[in-house]
C-alpha cells in the first residue's frame, strides 16, 4: 500500500489537473456558443445558393465555367485536410487524419498527391509522411473569418481552373450537436451537379434577368468559396463541442479518481494509526513486564 505523503501528492495533482480541466470545458462551451451561431446562420444561405445552382447548371455556355463541371482524367489531386491546432479534443483529429490518410494510400493511390493542411494537427501528421503538403493556409484558425475562407476558396478555383490539379476533395467533421460529428469527405471539384440537384430535390422553373449564364459566372465562384468557409465552420464548431465532451468525461474522471485516492489515503492513514497504537502497547506491556 503506498505511504500516507505519495497518496497526498496524488490528491493534490489530480485537483489540480481537475481544475484544469474543468476550466478549458467552461472555455470550449463558451467558444462553442459563438462558433455554433457562425455555422447555423450560414447553412441556410449555402443551401439557397446550392438550390439556385442545381437550377442553373443543365445549360452552361460560359467556356469560363464549364471548366468547374467536367470530369477530367485524375492525375493530380489536392486533398482539403481541416484539422485544429491543438489537441485534447478525443478523436477530433485523429478521424479526419485516418480518413484522408486513406484516401492517400487506397483511392488516390498511384496519383500525385498534395496535401492542403488547414489546422497544425494535419500539417504536422502529413510532414512526416511522403505526401506533399502545402501549408500556405495552416494557421487559418488563428483568426478564421470570410475574409480567409474566401482566400482559400480563390486559391483553389485559380489551381483547379488551371489544370494544376485534376480533383479537390475536402475532408473535415461536420458539426451536429456537441457530442455528435459527423466525419465527411466531399469532392470539392469537380461539381457534380447530378448530386447537387438530388440534394435539394424538384426543380423550380424561373425566369432570369440577367441570363443565367450571366448569373452562373457571378454565383459558381461565390458558391464555391462559400461551400468550403462553411467547411472551416463546421469544423471550428466541431473541434470545440469535441473538446467540451472531452474536458467534461476528463473532469468526471478525475473526480471519480479523486474517490478511489481519498478512500486510499483514509485506509493508509488508519493503518498507520493501528500500527501505532500497536507499538505503544506492545512497549506499554513490554515495559510492565520488564
Amino acid at each position: 500500500m503506498a505511504n500516507l505523503k505519495e497518496v497526498r501528492t496524488r490528491i493534490t495533482s489530480v485537483t489540480s489537473t481537475q481544475q484544469i480541466t474543468k476550466a478549458m470545458k467552461l472555455v470550449s462551451a463558451t467558444k462553442l456558443r459563438r462558433a455554433q451561431n457562425a455555422i447555423t446562420q450560414m447553412r441556410p444561405y449555402a443551401e439557397k445558393l446550392n438550390g439556385i445552382l442545381s437550377n442553373l447548371a443543365d445549360n452552361i455556355e460560359v467556356d469560363s465555367l464549364r471548366v468547374y463541371f467536367a470530369p477530367r482524367e485524375v492525375k493530380n489531386v489536392l486533398l482539403v485536410v481541416i484539422t485544429s491546432d491543438r489537441g485534447l479534443c478525443g478523436g477530433f483529429n485523429s478521424s479526419v487524419i485516418k480518413l484522408a490518410n486513406k484516401l492517400v494510400t487506397e483511392k488516390y493511390q498511384g496519383k500525385n498527391i498534395t496535401v492542403l493542411p488547414i489546422g497544425k494537427k494535419g500539417s504536422e501528421f502529413f510532414a512526416r509522411t511522403k505526401v506533399t503538403v502545402d501549408n500556405s493556409f495552416k494557421d487559418t484558425f488563428l483568426n478564421l473569418n470570410g475574409e480567409a475562407g474566401f482566400n482559400i476558396g480563390s486559391f483553389l478555383l485559380e489551381a483547379y481552373s488551371t489544370g494544376k490539379f485534376d480533383a479537390i476533395e475536402l475532408v473535415f467533421n461536420q458539426f451536429k450537436n456537441a457530442a455528435t460529428l459527423i466525419l465527411t469527405n466531399e469532392t470539392f471539384l469537380p461539381i457534380d451537379v447530378n448530386k447537387i440537384g438530388a440534394q435539394q430535390g424538384k426543380k423550380n422553373d424561373y425566369i432570369f434577368e440577367p441570363s443565367n449564364s450571366e448569373i452562373l459566372e457571378e454565383l459558381v465562384p461565390r458558391i464555391l468559396k462559400t461551400k468550403l468557409y462553411r467547411a472551416l465552420l463546421d469544423s471550428f464548431a466541431s473541434e470545440h463541442g469535441a473538446r467540451m465532451v472531452a474536458m467534461d468525461k476528463a473532469t468526471e474522471n478525475a473526480g471519480d479518481l479523486l474517490k478511489s485516492l481519498k478512500v486510499e489515503y483514509n485506509r493508509a492513514r488508519q493503518a498507520a494509526i493501528t500500527t501505532e497504537i500497536s507499538e505503544i502497547v506492545s512497549g506499554a506491556a513490554a515495559q510492565s513486564a520488564g
